[in-house]
């Protein structure tokens, strides 16, 4: 057997969490860089597009009324309200990417992940929490990125501990106090999980030929 047949996988839906400032989206942006076998899913949104945002590249931006077809049609692995907005998972494009091996990053809350444990094979999913060192060095983080208003901020502190107390629902958990040995833990967790048994079918057809040689001597 080839080694591609070997190797050859299903994709995995590598969920990433984190209180708003903990590194998350620094984190997805090295991973999707430096891997071509993983894409972003792009979220379904009913908030409006912030300035040079592209539809179907950043989000898919929907109405109202679209949204609540699509949840009515099953159209979404998740959806939630955030900050008074709605998103979701489109399903089509995130199936068609695992059937290809490809592996698919959420950007997701807790809530979100609990729906996908519902909606999608177990054996799929990888679930990766990212803590930050300290409180005070996330809402640090916050104020010094100086995207948000204090009121904003406010918001996503208070947030921030209901966030962080569902850490133990998730399979790994990253403490984000240095951002390159944190990033060097997301790839070998993203290694680890590709040769599991289970997303390799190619693996047990190589391993009765490995047998039937050992029969014929």
């Amino acid at each position: 057997m080839a080694e591609k047949d070997i190797n050859t996988r299903r994709g995995l839906m590598l969920v990433m969490s984190s209180p708003s400032g903990a590194g998350k989206t620094t984190l997805t942006r090295r991973l999707l860089a430096d891997d071509t076998d993983v894409v972003m899913s792009i979220s379904a949104t009913t908030r409006p597009a912030r300035p040079g945002e592209v539809n179907g590249q950043d989000y898919y931006f929907v109405s109202h009324e679209r949204f609540h077809e699509m949840i009515e049609t099953d159209e979404l692995l998740e959806h939630a309200v955030v900050f008074d907005n709605r998103y979701g998972t489109p399903r089509g494009p995130v199936l068609e990417a695992l059937q290809t091996g490809k592996d698919v990053i959420f950007d997701i809350d807790w809530q979100g992940t609990q729906q996908l444990m519902s909606s999608s094979r177990a054996i799929d999913l990888v679930r990766i929490f990212i803590l930050p060192p300290s409180i005070s060095a996330l809402e640090k983080r916050l104020r010094t990125r100086g995207q948000d208003s204090d009121e904003t901020v406010r918001k996503r502190m208070a947030k921030a501990e209901s966030e962080i107390s569902h850490w133990a629902e998730y399979d790994y958990v990253l403490v984000n106090d240095n951002l390159e040995k944190t990033y060097e833990d997301l790839k070998a967790i993203v290694r680890a999980e590709r040769y599991r048994r289970e997303r390799r079918p190619g693996m047990s057809i190589f391993v009765r030929k490995l047998m039937e040689e050992r029969s014929k001597e």
